[in-house]
């Protein structure tokens, strides 16, 4: 084994084996590994998420995640064609319930536009039930090439590409300092070091870490969010053709409870998004001292929790107790009852947090030494992989 490589990538998700694609595409020569802390692929945003291809609506024209999640669809669309993965264009509504969130809609509509979302157009209360006959509501942007995938299968394939490429992923193995030189690059990991001439750190959850450990800069820190989802039982799945969205809070990056009608059929309707003590709290109440210390210790958690504690506070009774969710839902699809909500999966979002509790928005990427580190890149980070992963081979390549 060669512990010497062109280029290492840090982090087996969908983004860093997109990078790790592109950087081979580019150079098929390159010597190349990813090296990953879990026995697979995809185990952590990649492999615990709804699975849903954004049509980029949301976003502030001119950013990151505008200008690469639209093309991103476009391309995790060809690529799934391509290599014959499960992508259905089952198409979006976001929902007005009130005339009081139609300047709201407005906006998402001028945003969208703006962002050459295909097909975005405004439907009325009559137009919105022709697509989704058991909604409600006064008007809804409907985005008809919204789709669903599975991202897992998508990072399978990817990691499949990468080593078809000749490159390495080096599984189990946790990285626990990053040595910036001059001209080469030392990962310290818990079975030895390997060397490159530069880093790509796609660590997720996990990135904020390690860049300390390379030396950049603290700020910003993660902060980690459990999204939970419930499932619709199957008998009522017909409820829900599509997906169905309520319209967001714009100074929040959670889009609210939502129904998506998954890949495989069935219905999703959440998430919550709860501060939580670990960064892998897939359970509720698994707490890591370390992550729950770095969360308590950073200035940023505890201005985000004064601004936001009514929101928290509702989040957290959306999580007890599932019937109080289930009248959420039924704003829009008032079919649903208390009872027709079943446990369902869960998810982490790494949400990168400032000092002065500014919730990080955009896709953050931060070049420090022969490093490249993606500092910020939740959702739609998975919508946006193949593009985002050429934006980080060009910043790695400057």
């Amino acid at each position: 084994m060669s512990d010497r490589y062109d280029t290492i990538v840090i982090g087996a998700g969908i983004l860093g084996l997109a990078t790790a694609r592109e950087l081979l595409l580019r150079r098929p020569d390159t010597r190349l590994a990813v090296l990953d802390r879990e026995p697979a692929v995809a185990r952590h945003q990649t492999g615990h998420n709804s699975g849903v291809v954004h049509g980029g609506i949301y976003y502030t024209p001119g950013s990151l995640k505008a200008r690469l999640a639209v093309d991103g669809a476009r391309r995790m669309r060809e690529y799934c064609q391509e290599h014959e993965i499960a992508y259905r264009e089952c198409g979006k509504l976001i929902v007005a319930t009130d005339a009081s969130e139609l300047p709201r809609l407005e906006e998402l509509q001028r945003r969208g536009q703006a962002n050459g979302v295909p097909g975005l157009r405004r439907v009325d209360g009559g137009g919105l039930r022709e697509i989704e006959p058991h909604a409600t509501g006064v008007a809804a942007l409907h985005s008809p090439k919204t789709a669903v995938v599975d991202y897992g299968a998508v990072a399978r394939s990817l990691a499949q590409d990468v080593t078809a490429a000749g490159a390495r992923i080096l599984h189990d193995t946790t990285v626990l300092r990053i040595a910036d030189h001059a001209a080469s690059v030392d990962v310290h990991h818990a079975g030895g070091v390997v060397s490159a001439r530069r880093g790509v750190v796609c660590a997720g959850l996990w990135a904020d870490r390690l860049a300390r450990a390379a030396g950049a800069p603290r700020d910003p820190v993660i902060i980690p969010f459990r999204g939970a989802y419930r499932e619709l039982r199957a008998e009522h799945a017909h409820l829900v053709r599509g997906m169905i969205y309520p319209v967001p809070d714009p100074e929040l990056p959670f889009l609210g409870v939502h129904l998506t009608r998954g890949v495989h059929g069935e219905v999703h309707v959440g998430p919550t998004a709860l501060l939580v003590g670990a960064r892998d709290a897939y359970r509720l109440m698994r707490v890591v001292p370390r992550d729950l210390a770095t969360t308590l210790g950073w200035p940023g958690t505890w201005r985000v929790a004064r601004r936001w504690w009514r929101t928290g506070a509702r989040e957290a009774l959306w999580a007890i107790r599932p019937s109080t969710l289930a009248r959420e839902a039924a704003r829009y699809v008032p079919a649903i009852e208390p009872g027709d909500l079943l446990a369902g999966p869960a998810g982490v979002r790494a949400q990168a947090v400032a000092r002065d509790g500014t919730l990080v928005d955009d896709f953050l990427l931060q070049r420090h030494g022969n490093v490249v580190h993606v500092r910020n890149a939740p959702s739609p980070a998975a919508t946006a992989a193949l593009a985002l992963a050429e934006l980080i081979a060009d910043r790695c390549e400057a």
